[in-house]
């Protein structure tokens, strides 16, 4: 796809605050640092769209980019851990799950995994509740960079073994150095579209 124009929309601590729906959108959630903001600036071709951090937690609120004034791409904060506390834990436990059941405008739901760690509990119980919802669902595993090449199947296949996922899900290897992921993306993208 190409990208003719990008815009923050804004960002949204409430769910009950969130904005008016510009078109479909698309969910990206994952663990914390797990690479949300860094996979959405590959998507994009920028470096400066989402924030991006090393420590933990740097997202804290939902996140609304506008893509050719079409659909939305929206960054909600990781789960797991983060130096926060509990309350603002909780709170955003409360609004990803009130987007993610409630939104009428989500059209599909990027879930990432950093594929050197195999899936928590926490990332199973997020996956089941993916599942339940009837969207799109891509499935993508960050920082393959970080293990040998030839094991990068290998780990894919194991880590989906342990997920409730459905079988219509995409499953994509990403690299952020290489790009490796980024089309496929954009194919499954625009499939979820009918583009």
């Amino acid at each position: 796809m190409k990208i003719k124009s990008l815009a923050f929309v804004g960002s949204f601590g409430y769910r009950q605050g969130l904005p008016r729906p510009l078109g479909p959108e698309f969910v990206f959630i994952g663990r914390s640092n797990v690479g949300k903001s860094t996979f959405i600036n590959a998507l994009v071709g920028r470096k400066d769209l989402a924030h991006t951090s090393n420590a933990p937690g740097r997202t804290r609120s939902a996140n609304f980019y506008s893509v050719n004034d079409q659909f939305c791409f929206v960054d909600v904060p990781g789960y797991g851990y983060a130096k926060v506390s509990r309350l603002e834990r909780r709170h955003w436990q409360k609004l990803i799950v009130g987007y993610l059941k409630e939104r009428k405008a989500l059209a599909g739901v990027v879930h990432l995994f950093d594929i050197r760690h195999t899936p928590t509990a926490e990332d199973r119980e997020t996956a089941e509740l993916v599942r339940g919802l009837g969207k799109g669902v891509c499935i993508v595993f960050t920082k393959i960079d970080k293990i040998k090449p030839a094991a990068v199947d290998r780990q894919i296949a194991e880590h989906l073994a342990t997920l409730p996922v459905a079988e219509t899900s995409a499953a994509i290897a990403f690299s952020s150095q290489s790009g490796r992921g980024r089309r496929a993306t954009w194919v499954w993208i625009e499939d979820v579209l009918s583009l």
